[in-house]
């Protein structure tokens, strides 16, 4: 059965929204002298929070594994997280206020490109550590930021030319209006174009946007052999259920990169969601000891009726683990002392796979995936092991240049 938006959130929350408060414990002296602050900023609500829940979840886990293995330094692990409710302005605030006035050593965080350069700067100018941990656009080339999320030459430059092998080479782009739906459409061009493919067209949609219709006539008139999604957020789900209610999604194979990062394949009935291709590095149907013994730990903590464990989970959980095993080795907390034993090429043997820290770009190796959904589940059709974000590479050099501090435009 498909669950409700409302469910799914209620579901979810669970554990994630007693730490909206951290805040407030802080100021009522609930955390001891000598803890290890570590501040989460998740979007709870405001339209971003079928991503956001998980990524808290899985911030809690980790902090919780952490501190039930003695600690780091001796010392336990607190977290404080914070709601920024999908706001650009809360998500500086509450990045001000970590940075600056709890001190926290470490932030693990943000949602969307935007939200991620409002807070970028600000805990680069502090000195505060920064975890970026969502599949995104690539470029972002800065010390004191950590990349965790898949970027373009991770997953499609895979993915791409496999869906044009399996479907035919004309595609049509829907795609979220900001930075990753926008820069995300011009490398699938670029990818469909060095594999004999073409886009036959691109269309662009506020975040807020659930009327499809006039864009699903025009592709069925365009008759393209796949449509391209990279659509983000609750509102863009709607796209989905319509593209099934008018008959396409048996008639028109459908990819996305964003798929299944917001729990849409739980979101939609089986009818509604089987058979869409989506990429990612992660998925909870990895057949791996490593994954398995991850899910039993994550539905022991949370419940069994948790409704889907995402990439961006995973992804929060691994970056949480790189940044304690730093710690462990630098044997100090201090931000830079913890960058550059990030440098020496730290591994982590995760959910999704092994992830490695580049010293390069600071973004990490991972296994690429491309799965079809099926019964509100993936079916894993192929992986492409230990892939490396070759396009940052390109335009980032952290060893040469390490007072950069930008996020290039990689032009396909």
């Amino acid at each position: 059965m498909s669950i409700s938006r409302r469910d799914f959130l209620k579901t979810a929350a669970t554990s994630s929204a007693v730490l909206a408060v951290g805040p407030a414990l802080l100021n009522s002296k609930a955390f001891a002298a000598d803890d290890i602050l570590v501040g989460g900023i998740h979007d709870l609500s405001g339209g971003l929070d079928l991503y956001g829940k998980p990524m808290a979840d899985a911030l809690i886990l980790a902090a919780e594994e952490i501190n039930e293995g003695g600690g780091l330094l001796g010392r336990q692990i607190k977290l404080i997280t914070q709601d920024p409710q999908s706001n650009m302005q809360q998500y500086t605030q509450i990045a001000q206020k970590m940075a600056l006035g709890d001190k926290v050593a470490v932030v693990q965080g943000g949602m969307t490109s935007s939200s991620r350069e409002v807070i970028r700067p600000v805990l680069h100018k502090a000195g505060t550590l920064y975890f970026y941990n969502t599949q995104y656009e690539g470029g972002v080339c800065d010390r004191n930021t950590f990349c965790t999320g898949a970027t373009p030459a991770q997953n499609l430059a895979s993915a791409i030319p496999e869906a044009i092998a399996r479907f035919g080479k004309t595609i049509y782009v829907v795609a979220a209006d900001y930075n990753y739906g926008q820069i995300i459409s011009e490398w699938v061009k670029k990818y469909a174009k060095d594999h004999g493919g073409a886009v036959v067209a691109v269309e662009f949609f506020p975040l807020d946007v659930s009327e499809f219709g006039p864009t699903i006539q025009k592709i069925q008139a365009a008759a393209p052999n796949m449509v391209f999604s990279a659509l983000v957020g609750g509102a863009h789900v709607s796209f989905y259920r319509q593209w099934a209610g008018a008959g396409l999604n048996k008639k028109i194979p459908l990819v996305s990169s964003t798929f299944s990062h917001g729990q849409e394949q739980k979101v939609l009935s089986a009818e509604e969601g089987n058979g869409i291709v989506t990429f990612a590095s992660y998925f909870e149907t990895i057949d791996t000891p490593a994954n398995k013994a991850f899910l039993a730990r994550w539905h022991k903590r949370f419940g069994d009726d948790y409704p889907v464990v995402t990439e961006f989970a995973s992804n929060t959980y691994q970056g949480m683990h790189l940044w304690a095993k730093a710690v462990t080795q630098a044997g100090t907390t201090d931000c830079m002392k913890v960058i550059e034993a990030l440098e020496t090429g730290l591994s982590f043997d995760g959910p999704s796979g092994k992830v490695t820290i580049d010293p390069q770009t600071h973004h990490v190796k991972v296994d690429a995936r491309m799965a079809e959904t099926e019964n509100q589940t993936f079916k894993i059709l192929k992986q492409w092991d230990q892939q490396a974000s070759t396009d940052t590479q390109a335009v980032c050099n952290l060893i040469d240049n390490s007072d950069t501090n930008e996020q290039f435009v990689i032009k396909p």
